[in-house]
This record gives structure tokens, sequence and C-alpha cells, in this order.
């Protein structure tokens, strides 16, 4: 099946369909801005007929109603589910007409209708109009008019997906069907006749690609903090299932119920073995309907073996046509088919004949919601599809599928409800409950509960007045028997419930829903799909089987914990534990699922079967481990009440298990949440941003920093994934004992008086030592931090007052007993204090020391990585800078280095590993292997490195860094001439960068200055060769690091400084006619005016003295040299004129004098020279 075809063609027509359906409105004097009478009898000069107008007055009511834009959307979702329907029942020939009504037999955009037309057999078919449009010549129009009488016509076999057309969607049928690009002609052309044979997969796709753009914006308008309305709700949260997992389910499930009621017909039901491997190996024969999903039942005690045997009595007195089986989340019905498909071997495994399987299944067994009216409609038509697959005659049987749309009882007429009940109390009471229960039903969807009624008299009622001729008859069989219908299906209880729910969390729902949730599902409420878990526990049955596939987030979120504790009531029967990527069209680590079958019933000591197949990364990966058998694991539930939280943490051993049962975390130390800004542009900094002296670094306390006069401390907020020592990046306004931050705290939260805890959290742990890590990431590591430093709510810390013990602690959160225990108990992204307390914490006093003593090693292994780059605030200097005569010397010192402290690192991580293997006695569990890419110091990286040399030697000509003095030699303050005698620094705080050295100053001569200081003159050649081959250009050395400098430096400086670059480009754009670079830190008032002046104006005399030269030159050349000379000019004359607009702005701004505050940081400061730099990228 060619998907990206059909995404291609769904995200299209959705749009065309749309603007086609709209400029239909327009003719009828309808637009989304202005709506013109509803009683005028013409439009435009077009007298309209008594249809029209009804159909017009129509529109316009269902546009005050939902608005112009929604009933626009719905008219173009209609048409393309009835152009798709009727593409596959043309293809697959289910028309009962047997004429083709978009292609001829080839194929070919000619419709078969149009030149059958006056030999068909239609209902409704005016004979006449036919022959008076052909006659005309009017093919357009009789297209149009035959496709509707086609609609109306399979009204009769079809009702739920061809309502009869003399509503308004006939009259926003697009015109100009037939030409050229027409929607229905891209349908021909786009997709493969083929990919029309499978009606669920086909359909599904539609569904989910017509849905894509609309499902974008909404999470756009979400994001802008716009909740998901009812009307929004279907395109947010819709997810095709991919086919495996639906088989599955409903293997496990409606399959399971029946085979272990009728053990008799496994072997007709199930695979040999031979048939299975070879299924696994991707044998496969279209024509093989066993059940290759189903995962037998693990070996129990037994007494959960006698137990299972009273519950399987119960499922051997069924019969098929007694099952209730139901999708309350039906969306495209690819779930409901599959059942039909299982309920079909069931049926003629008890002997029933296709054509009583067929109708019996329709009319008994199968049930279909959906919160979407078009994803109900296309559930329907797949069921009817597949009735018709196993039934050719099943059209004429007048049977329909209970399959429905949720429908509200907001707008019901009161006078059919009077007209039905007739007085009848007891249909009185009940139309009265399920108005009031359904009321606003599209807000919830199936997640109501509804009272169950005597069903049998209210359709003894509605037989009733079918033949009656009350005026209130009509309105009481469109209105209120659908509201019956699906009251129904809601109250009654299923022996299988099978579903993929919607996902949304709390934040994104409307407030009636919010409400409904906190209200009905106090344990679930935090998302939908867990709400789903809830309720459809209490569709099902005892005894039952409940299938789902959701967010695995449920199984371990502290947030789910009584969702989880009800499963005490339940029995896991099995698991496949997908993870992330089970679904094709989602990337990332995000959305991670887990598909799973309950039954409903208590069975202590129950073994389930689990498939792990998180590991695996793509969804073709995830079915063929599950089929390969490979990764399961049994487990009892009782297990998992064991562990803190009682995760479904299925994969651990007992023994593992049995740990949480010794001291954690939070037993010797206080791991927490820390400080929430609520401002973080205002109150945040990277270190390297501001003045340097104003920071307060390793200060014991908020008193000593106040007294010293520090606004500045540094703050630990989480960072790349890097374990021991490091991401030392930010620091946070703690001016005053945090004055400014309290002030504001107190102000956006009036409601907190002094009490500020809840957003400044964990105060008297500010300044103390501790242990920091990355709150939200894929996977977690620790690092050691010393006193002076606040924390963050996403770096949040382990404290204690024993040094001894956080090195320890740092040992064991950083091996592999840590990793493991918290990806059991929180295999998402989030890794939160809470989590981090419950590790367990095994203090072995004989190897304590030389545990420390090894995190210790790891700990300076790492602070002397973390401390070789110039973004860490104490570096020395750069590493490249060694007393030998090259560069290329230097780099091999430095790359044998960073080997030494890689291998080192790695093998201790190892002995940690293998100590604490033996501490906690997980021999058989764990290997103490640590891969290379979580080790987490920096091998040598000659490109990289160079470019880091290249970024030192511009920090040196500003005066950043200096060659006489360690660390920083000037980050704001006073300045102190005397710290430069080995190699000056710029004395105007200006260097340009020319694509030739037309300054003295030029950043190039001061570089290769640079090279020759640190290595010497005799090497001066050798070394920029060096440096240039590193950087990769072509060329001679110097043009090559020129070219750097001109292209690539300032967007390396600007990501190395994470957006917020110290070093600033002055710059006129891409015909590089000027730039020049200043430090931020030494910037004055009159620095943009000497940068006009002293650069600009004598770059601008330089243009126009080459210019003239080059003319000059041209005059005089040949004609080949003529052509050479031209290019430049034009290269020349290009620079000029944008210099010359440059000046014009840095003009205006020179003038202005102004004056920063670094205190308000790179973002706030940049912006207002925002014309005359570089942007940032």
């Amino acid at each position: 099946m060619d998907k990206n075809a059909i995404k291609k063609f769904a995200v299209w027509a959705r749009t065309e369909l749309i603007a086609r359906v709209s400029l239909k409105g327009v003719e009828y004097g309808i637009t989304e801005g202005n709506i013109e009478d509803a009683n005028v009898d013409s439009v435009g000069g077009k007298v309209l007929t008594a249809d029209e107008k009804k159909q017009r007055q129509a529109l316009i009511d269902e546009i005050n109603d939902k608005g112009y834009k929604q009933v626009m959307e719905e008219v173009a979702y209609i048409w393309f589910n009835r152009f798709s329907a009727l593409r596959f029942m043309e293809v697959n020939g289910y028309l009962p007409s047997h004429v083709r009504v978009f292609t001829d037999e080839e194929n070919n955009f000619k419709p078969q209708i149009i030149t059958e037309a006056i030999h068909l057999d239609l209902d409704g078919l005016n004979m006449e109009k036919v022959y008076e449009l052909k006659d005309a010549e009017k093919t357009e129009e009789l297209y149009k008019y035959l496709l509707i009488v086609q609609c109306n016509a399979l009204n009769k076999i079809l009702p739920g997906m061809f309502q009869r057309l003399s509503d308004y969607t006939e009259l926003l049928l697009p015109d100009n069907l037939l030409r050229e690009g027409s929607v229905i002609q891209q349908m021909i052309e786009l997709i493969p006749e083929d990919d029309w044979k499978d009606a669920v997969q086909i359909i599904g796709w539609l569904y989910q690609y017509y849905n894509s753009e609309k499902k974008d914006d909404v999470f756009a308008a979400l994001k802008k903090n716009v909740k998901i309305t009812k009307e929004n709700i279907p395109a947010a949260t819709q997810l095709f299932t991919p086919d495996w997992i639906v088989r599955y389910m409903v293997e496990n499930s409606l399959g399971r119920l029946w085979l272990e009621g009728h053990p008799d017909v496994k072997e007709q039901l199930l695979p040999t073995e031979e048939e299975q491997s070879a299924y696994a190996a991707g044998n496969r024969d279209p024509e093989d309907t066993k059940w290759h999903y189903y995962l037998e039942e693990a070996e129990q005690e037994p007494e959960v073996q006698a137990q299972l045997a009273e519950i399987r009595k119960e499922y051997a007195a069924l019969t098929p046509d007694q099952l209730k089986v139901i999708d309350p989340c039906s969306g495209s019905g690819h779930i409901l088919a599959y059942m039909f498909d299982v309920l079909m071997k069931i049926y003629e495994s008890y002997g029933y004949t296709t054509r009583e399987a067929v109708a019996s299944i329709v009319e008994n067994n199968l049930y279909g919601l959906d919160i979407d009216d078009r994803a109900a409609q296309l559930a329907y038509f797949a069921v009817m599809m597949k009735a018709r697959q196993y039934d050719r005659r099943f059209f004429s049987r007048g049977i329909q599928p209970h399959v429905y749309a949720i429908v509200e009882s907001n707008h019901v007429d009161k006078f059919a409800v009077d007209y039905f009940c007739n007085g009848d109390m007891k249909l009185t009471a009940s139309m009265d409950t399920i108005i009031k229960e359904l009321h606003d039903a599209k807000e919830y969807g199936s997640i109501l509960t509804v009272t169950p009624q005597d069903w049998s008299a209210l359709y003894d009622r509605f037989a009733e007045i079918t033949e009656d001729i009350n005026m209130s008859r009509e309105t009481a069989l469109r209105e209120l028997l659908p509201l019956v219908q699906v009251a129904e299906a809601l109250a009654q209880k299923y022996d299988v419930v099978v579903t993929n729910p919607p996902y949304m969390g709390a934040s994104s729902m409307g407030s009636n829903l919010t409400n409904y949730a906190k209200k009905q599902y106090p344990d679930s409420k935090s998302d939908l799909f867990a709400i789903f878990i809830d309720h459809c526990e209490q569709m099902t049955r005892k005894n039952g089987f409940q299938a789902m596939i959701t967010q695995h987030t449920w199984m371990f979120l502290s947030s789910f914990e009584k969702l989880r504790a009800k499963l005490r009531n339940i029995c896991v029967v099995n698991m496949a534990h997908l993870g992330a990527r089970a679904f094709e069209e989602i990337g990332g680590e995000v959305v991670q699922t887990t598909s799973f079958v309950f039954r409903k019933a208590v069975l202590n000591n129950h073994n389930g079967v689990y498939c792990r197949l998180v590991e695996s990364t793509t969804q073709q990966a995830k079915e063929d481990r599950f089929l390969s058998k490979r990764n399961r694991y049994i487990a009892q539930q009782i297990k998992f009440l064991k562990i803190p939280g009682n995760p479904l943490a299925y994969w651990v051993s007992d023994k593992f298990a049995n740990l949480f049962e010794k001291e954690c975390v939070r037993d010797v130390a206080t791991a927490c949440i820390g400080m929430r800004t609520g401002n973080n542009d205002r109150f945040l900094r990277l270190w390297y941003e501001v003045e340097n002296k104003k920071i307060g670094y390793k200060y014991p306390s908020a008193a000593s920093a106040e007294r010293d006069g520090m606004k500045w401390i540094p703050y630990n907020k989480g960072g790349e994934f890097r374990k021991w020592y490091g991401n030392h990046d930010y620091v946070v306004n703690w001016e005053n004992d945090g004055c400014e931050i309290k002030e504001n705290t107190r102000r956006v939260y009036p409601q907190l008086g002094d009490n500020l805890g809840w957003k400044i959290s964990n105060e008297k742990y500010y300044f103390k030592e501790g242990i920091s890590w990355t709150v939200v990431t894929s996977k977690v590591c620790f690092r050691r931090y010393y006193q002076g430093h606040i924390f963050s709510n996403s770096g949040q810390s382990v404290i204690s007052d024993n040094s001894v013990l956080l090195d320890y602690l740092t040992a064991v959160l950083n091996s592999r007993i840590s990793e493991m225990v918290l990806a059991m108990i929180s295999p998402t992204l989030g890794f939160e204090s809470g989590y981090v307390n419950k590790v367990p914490v095994v203090i072995d006093k004989n190897r304590e020391c030389e545990c420390c003593t090894i995190a210790n090693s790891n700990i300076s292994i790492s602070k002397i990585d973390w401390d070789s780059f110039e973004t860490s605030w104490d570096f020395q200097h750069h590493p490249l800078l060694r007393k030998v005569p090259t560069i290329a010397e230097a780099f091999d010192q430095w790359q044998s280095e960073c080997d030494e402290r890689f291998n080192q690192l790695k093998d201790n991580e190892e002995e940690l590993n293998r100590i604490f293997i033996d501490i906690y006695g997980l021999q058989d569990e764990l290997t103490p292997d640590v891969e290379d890419k979580d080790v987490t110091v920096r091998k040598a990286d000659l490109g990289r490195d160079i470019r880091s040399f290249i970024s030192y030697a511009v920090g040196c000509m500003f005066g950043r860094y200096s060659l006489d003095v360690e660390g920083l030699a000037y980050a704001g303050g006073e300045w102190d001439n005397s710290k430069y005698d080995s190699f000056a620094a710029d004395k105007d705080n200006i260097i340009p960068i020319c694509d030739d050295e037309y300054f003295e100053d030029d950043i190039v001569g001061l570089f290769v200055e640079f090279v020759k200081t640190v290595y010497g003159e005799d090497t001066l050649d050798e070394n920029l060769k060096f440096i240039a081959d590193a950087l990769g250009g072509k060329g001679q050395p110097k043009d090559v690091i020129r070219n750097y400098f001109l292209s690539g430096f300032y967007s390396d400086h600007c990501k190395i400084y994470q957006k917020r670059p110290i070093y600033w480009l002055f710059d006129s754009g891409k015909k590089n006619g000027f730039k020049a670079l200043i430090y931020m830190h030494r910037y004055q008032p009159d620095t943009i005016a000497r940068i006009r002046t002293d650069y600009v104006h004598e770059q601008q005399a330089r243009y126009r003295t080459a210019i003239a030269d080059l003319e000059q030159r041209i005059a005089n050349a040949s004609t080949g040299e003529r052509v050479k000379l031209n290019k430049k000019l034009t290269t020349l004359q290009a620079q000029d004129t944008e210099i010359r607009t440059y000046e014009e702005k840095i003009h205006h701004l020179a003038d202005q004098m102004i004056s920063i505050d670094l205190d308000d940081g790179v973002k706030k400061n940049y912006a207002i020279f925002q014309d005359v730099l570089a942007k940032i990228k």
C-alpha cells in the first residue's frame, strides 16, 4: 500500500474540498463574513427552486448553530467519505448497479455511469432528465445528477454512509468534478487501484491523513493555551492502529474467551508450530486466517488453575450469538473489522453457515461507538463492507450494524418526546433519564455512564410509530431513535471490550471534560486514555476481557498509582509492552505505548505473560520480536506491590524486587525539587553573559554572598547527558537573598503570602553541596557539586551534610543498579526527586571507602574534562597551548590525555558496577559493562578542537583571555593592561573581518600573529596549514582561515555559547560588505560611533577607490581579461551598495551613544542593536 500517495491525496483533498464547498456557498449568498437573508427567492440573479430554498435555510441554521468554518469542514468531509466509499465499492464490485461511478473498466477517468446513463436502473432516477441533459451535452450537470441519485440509491442499503441528499450537502456538492485536477481525478490518479482492495487499510489511512493538518493546527493552538474543544477531539486524538496490534488485542481477548470455553477447536483456529514459524519468517499466505498473535496461557499454580476452570465453564456455556463485543472508540473501524473476522471463525467452528454467521454478527455481536460522526460513518462502512465480503447478498437482507456516533440530547424536540412517550410513565421516565445523561455527550464520548433502561419497551414503541401519520413521527425517529441506540450501547455490559482510546492529557481538556473526569474518574483523571482504562473495565462483564493499546505511563507514574491499585480486582492476562515508535507515523520518545489484555476476575497469584518490545525501534521490528517469542517474561501482579508506587515492572526478578525492602535514598539523604523562578528570562543568565565579579562562586550561604554584594549565584538547571561533574552553565539573580524573585513570586501568587515554598522550594538546602541531575531526559545520570549552588526544578538535588555519603551516593546513582531501578519505576522522560528517593541504598562499610575513592577519581576526571573548554567558569587556558613548536604535536598530546581520561573513567565505572552488583547480590541480573556512548568525557576531535583553539585566540585578541594569566583575564570591571604582555589585546575592541587584509587589526592578521606567538615563527607556515586542513577548506591556509572567519566562526560561536554570543558580529549582509566583531563585556557607548567612523567609512572609501581602479582597468583590458574584471567589479559594487545602506543604519545607532547593562544579558542587549548585528542561528 502506497501510504505516501494516500497521504499526499488526503491532505490536499481536505484543503481542496473545503475551498470548493465554500465556493458553492458563495453561489447561494453564504460567505464567512456575510449571509444574505435566509428567506430570499433568488441569489445573484439566480432564482432558487423550492428544494434549494429549503436546503439553503437548513444550511444557514446549521451555520448559526456551529459556525461557518465548522460546517464547511463537515460538508467537505462528508463528500470525502462518500467519494472514498464509492471508489472502494466500484473497485471491489460491490455497487448493486455494477456500473462504475468514477472510472471505466480499465480504470480510466471516464465514468462508466455517464456512458451507461440511459441504461441505468437506479431508484429515483428521472430518465427524462437524463435524456434532457444528455441531449443538451451538459455532461458536468448530468454527472452531478447521477452522482446524487447513486448516493440516494445507496441510502437504502447503507443509510449510515449515504444519507439521502435532500439536505444542504447536496447544495454544496462541488462543481467541475470531471475536470483535470478535480478531487475525483486526483483520487484515481494518485492512489493505485489495488490499494482500494482492503477497506480497513485504505479507509483508515485516508481518515488519519485527512485529519493530519487539522491535528497540527489543534496542537499549535494548544501551545498557545487554547484547549481542545469537542469538535477538535477527533482530529487531535485519532491514530490508526497498526494491524498486528489489532490482531494481538482481538485474538487474545475475543479469541481467548472462545478458545478457553471451547478448547476442542484450538487446532482449527490456531496455527501449528510449522505454520507459525513460516509466518514469523515472513512467509504469509493471504488466505491464512489462523490466529498468529495469540499467546498461550502461562503455567499457573493449582489454585489458579482451579479458579480458571470455574470461569471457563461459563465460557463453555456461551453460544456465538450470545457474545457481545464493542470498540467504544472505533475510529475508522479497524478493530471492529478484525473482530468481525474472528467472530466468523468462531461461528464457523460452531457449525453456522456463512450467511447465518454474517447476519448474526451484525445483529447480535458487534457494537461500535465514536465521538466523531465521520469516523462512525467509516466504521459503519467498514463493517458493512466486511459483511458484504463474506456474503454477496448481504445488502439485500436489510440488516444494519450497531455502529453509532455519540449523539447529544441538547436540542431534542419536546413535542417529539411527548408524542413518543404518549403519556406512558415508564417511557417518559426512561426518555427523561436518557436525555439528561446524553446532554453535551460530544464533550465526553464513550466515557459517559448511562443508566440501563427497558430497551425492549423503547424499541417496541419505535416499531409502533413507524407506520404512524403523526407530524412528530419523523422527528421522533430521526432524533430519539439514535439517542436510545447510543444509550443502550453505553449502558450494557460486554463480554469483550477492545479499543485504542484517545490520548489527551488533563491540561489539554476543556473545562466540562476536566470537571467530569475529576468527578467520575478521580483515579485516572490525568489523561483521557487512563479514563478509558477505568471506564472500559466498567463496561466489561464479570470474567470478560478488556484489551487496549494506550500510553504506557499508567504503568509507572505516581499520578496513576490509584488506577494501578484497581488491578488487584482484575487479572493481567498478557501484555505487549511496545515503548516508543510503535506507530510508524510518530517518531521520537514522547509517545510510548503498551497493549494489554485484562480479564475481569480476581485471580491471586496469576502468572501473566509480558512481551518486552521497547528495545526495538521500528513498528516492524516490534512485530518481528513479538513473533520471535523473545523477551517474554512471566510475572505475578503481587510482585508489583513490593516496589514503591506499585509500577508494573514485570521484567525484574524477585531478587531485584526484594531490594526495595532495604533502605533507599530518602532514608539516608534528601532528594528534593528546587526553585522555580517564575520568569527565567528575567532571573537567569548563562554565567558568561554577566560581569564575572558579580558572580558569587563557592559561597557557603546566602548571607555570606549578600555580605560581599554578590548578585549572581551558580544555578543547577539540568543540562545534557553528563555524569559525575559539569553542566555548570547558569547563574540566578539571588541578590539580597533573592529579594527580586521573592517579590515577583508574591506579586504573581498573592495567595501564597509569605509561604513561598511552593515556588521557591527547599530554600534551606540552597548553597549546600549535593548531587544534581536532569529531570526531563531519555537517560538519567548524576553529577556531584559542591557548596555555593542553588538548584532548580529541572535540575533537582540530593542533599546531605555528609560529604562522604554524597560521594558514595553519586557512585550508586551512576551505577547499573540505579539505572535499572529508575528505568523500572519511571521508564518515561521524567525523573523527579520522588523516583530518585526510592533508589535502594546498600552501604557496605567494608567497601565504602573504595567506592568513594573511585567516585572521587571519576569526579576529578570529569572536572578536568569540563574545565578544558572555555564554557566552564574554571577554564584556565586552551589545552592546545603547550610548550611544543607545532600545534600538531600539541594535538597529539591532547589526544593521548583525552584517551587516557576516557579509558580510565570507563574502567572506573565498570569497577564500580562490579562492586555494586556484588553488594546488591545481582550477579545473575546485571553485567558491569559500560558502553562507550555512556562515558561522558570527551575524546579529542580535530575539527572541534581547532575551532575551539580559534575561539580561544579570538578571546585573547579581545582580552577575555591572556597568554600571561590563567583563566578569565577580563569579563567586565576595571581593565588592566599589564595582563597582556605576550600578546596584546585589541585596543578599540573592534576587530574587522574582511575578504582581504584591509585593516591593521584584520582578524586573520591577528590570528596569524597569535599562532606565531604561541608556537614560534619557524613553524608558522606548518601550523597554519595544519589549522587550515583541520577546518577542511581548499586553497592557501590564510584564505581557508579567512573564509572560516567570514562564514563559519560566528555560527560556531553562537552554538557553543547556546545562542547567547559574547562576541557580537556587526554584519552588513550577505555580500560581506562589512563585518566586525566586538566583545560584549568591553562595549562602550561610543563603540558603534568608532565602528562607523574608523571602519565603515574607511571601507567605503576603499570600495570607491577599488571600483574606480577596476573601471579604468576594464577599459584598457583585453576581451578575456574584461570578463574576469567585470565579475570582480559586480561583486565590489554589490558590497559598496550594501555598506552604504548599512552605514545609514549604524549612523542612527551611533548618534544615540547607547549604554548597556551586562546584567540584562545577551538576549535583551543584542536586541537593541539587532538591525546592525548578524542573526543568531
